[in-house]
């Protein structure tokens, strides 16, 4: 049986190891094709440790974490996150930046998915925030490693209500397999707006 766990800043601690290892694992598929560290996963980790209003949301499956999906304040993310909203003229402070949501093969197509942005997206209700998005690798629809019968997840965010911004991009450098050295990505956010009271 699968359990999820809600865990928040500190909390996280314990299971960073854990947690780098699946994103390294489920990140190495298409289409991210990313050849991460334990190190660097540490590090990038760490936002969501000293941030006292992150969220993350771990599936076990006895005591082995299958899935995992996060969010925080995006006043606590980096600059390279924050660009694109600062440069449109967004308030940061009422941005809630869902990271990664991930789970091993064998646990997809089980509806977790859709926990997954539910449970991020009331906790970013909880907290008054009035947007919210993530950001997604902008890949050719030739790509050379490009699987047969690979299905962006495009309309599946569509359906959680996100609308892809274009005009909204990133630029984050990893080595992806394949590479010698690393070099730069960019990446579309995606957003969903809330009323505020």
């Amino acid at each position: 049986m699968l359990r999820l766990e809600e865990l928040h800043g500190s909390e996280l601690r314990p299971h960073l190891d854990a947690l780098g290892a699946l994103r390294i694992s489920v990140f190495r598929e298409y289409p991210y094709l990313y050849k991460g560290t334990l190190e660097y996963e540490r590090e990038y980790l760490r936002a969501y440790v000293e941030s006292p209003r992150s969220l993350v949301v771990l599936a076990l499956d006895g005591g082995e974490v299958v899935g995992a999906t996060t969010c925080l304040p995006m006043t606590d993310e980096g600059p390279e996150f924050q660009k694109a909203f600062v440069d449109g003229g967004f308030a940061l402070n009422q941005i809630c930046y869902f990271g990664e949501s991930i789970l091993l093969p064998p646990y997809r197509g089980r509806g977790l998915g859709k926990e997954f942005f539910a449970r991020r997206e009331a906790h970013a209700r909880r907290h008054g925030f009035a947007l919210t998005t993530f950001c997604a690798v902008d890949r050719a629809e030739n790509h050379p490693m490009r699987p047969p019968g690979y299905r962006p997840l495009d309309s599946f965010w569509s359906t959680q209500g996100y609308v892809k911004r274009p005009e909204l991009r990133a630029t984050f450098v990893w080595k992806e397999l394949g590479e010698a050295v690393e070099s730069p990505k960019t990446l579309t956010f995606w957003t969903k707006t809330w009323p505020t009271t």
